[in-house]
């Protein structure tokens, strides 16, 4: 299944997002329409299941009711479109996409794969510490400065290195605490593309001190286009990840060509790690780290040769997850 939030290309500014479901032909369903036309095929769903007995608004506020991901897929499954024109089914040229997740109340950014995390080394004259390979490391970023696909990104004050880095998010719907790394996907609802961007010279700056990354990077982090249930993605399992492709273009020309399944420490180590004595909270979000040439920091030479500047155009993609869309636009004054 694939979830997102979405509302009308044309609406006004302010106009509330609206969870919806992909259908097989391309089209999407809005899921509160759906529900209430459950009920009225059997009324007494809205005092027996808990999916239908309030009002879908968004996956932020189910999740706090305390839903997960993928019972909203009963809506899809019992869904019977009407003969005519049906306003519970959404033309996906007509729609534009959000957040899978509004509102997390945290995001920790992992450094799982190894590619990329020896090239940070090498910069510094050293080696990946033996302690990489025994502990799935993170940071906390900011959640504040959150963006959907098409949401305009620029570099912060003071800073010239605009840098990209293709990440896959994952998104906790439930609560749990003490896993160990061979149940820790157990707590994953969905993935996403994620875009942790970087402010490369404010970064190097505050590394120098060893505490951060801080103004680097918590300016903005994009995800999107949509959230995919892990069922969809099952056949492709390889080793800690996925066996599907990761790539990035800048204004049409392709930066960065990865795989999911080149990642060492996976997302069941990662919210094992993430919640040894801590409770991981439904909403909260998890970053893979960033797939080995995903970013301009280990590319730019090869590639497009300077840091991002105003009028670039970055595209994330990866297999089964879609596409990020983001435009780089001056700062705003």
């Amino acid at each position: 299944m694939r979830l997102a939030h979405v509302r009308e290309r044309h609406a006004p500014a302010g106009a509330p997002w609206r969870l919806a479901a992909a259908l097989d032909d391309g089209r999407w369903l809005d899921l509160e329409p759906a529900r209430r036309r459950a009920i009225a095929r059997r009324p007494t769903l809205e005092h027996d299941s808990a999916l239908h007995r309030q009002p879908i608004s968004t996956l932020d506020d189910g999740l706090r009711r305390g839903l997960r991901v993928a019972v909203f897929g009963d809506l899809v499954d019992g869904f019977e479109a009407r003969d005519t024109d049906d306003d519970a089914i959404l033309d996906p040229d007509a729609i534009r996409f959000g957040p899978p997740i509004l509102s997390p109340p945290s995001f920790r950014d992992g450094y799982g794969f190894e590619q990329h995390v020896g090239m940070m080394w090498r910069r510094r004259g050293g080696e990946i510490p033996e302690a990489w390979y025994r502990l799935a490391v993170f940071y906390f970023s900011n959640v504040s400065e959150l963006r959907g696909p098409d949401d305009p990104v620029w570099a912060p004050a003071g800073s010239e290195e605009l840098d990209f880095e293709i990440e896959i998010g994952g998104l906790i719907d439930t609560s749990a605490r003490n896993l160990s790394p061979d149940r820790g996907e157990e707590v994953i609802g969905g993935y996403t593309i994620l875009n942790d961007w970087s402010a490369r010279d404010l970064q190097r700056d505050e590394t120098t001190v060893r505490l951060g990354p801080a103004k680097g990077k918590d300016f903005a982090t994009s995800i999107g286009p949509y959230l995919v249930t892990p069922d969809e993605l099952e056949d492709a399992r390889r080793g800690h990840g996925f066996d599907l492709e990761m790539t990035v273009t800048v204004n049409g020309s392709e930066t960065t060509r990865g795989r999911w399944s080149d990642i060492v420490h996976g997302f069941g180590e990662l919210a094992a790690r993430a919640s040894a004595d801590v409770t991981l909270r439904p909403g909260e979000l998890l970053g893979s780290g960033t797939v080995g040439t995903g970013c301009l920091l280990e590319v730019r030479e090869q590639t497009l040769g300077r840091y991002l500047l105003p009028g670039d155009e970055v595209v994330l993609s990866v297999e089964r997850l879609g596409s990020l869309r983001t435009p780089v636009v001056d700062r705003p004054t």
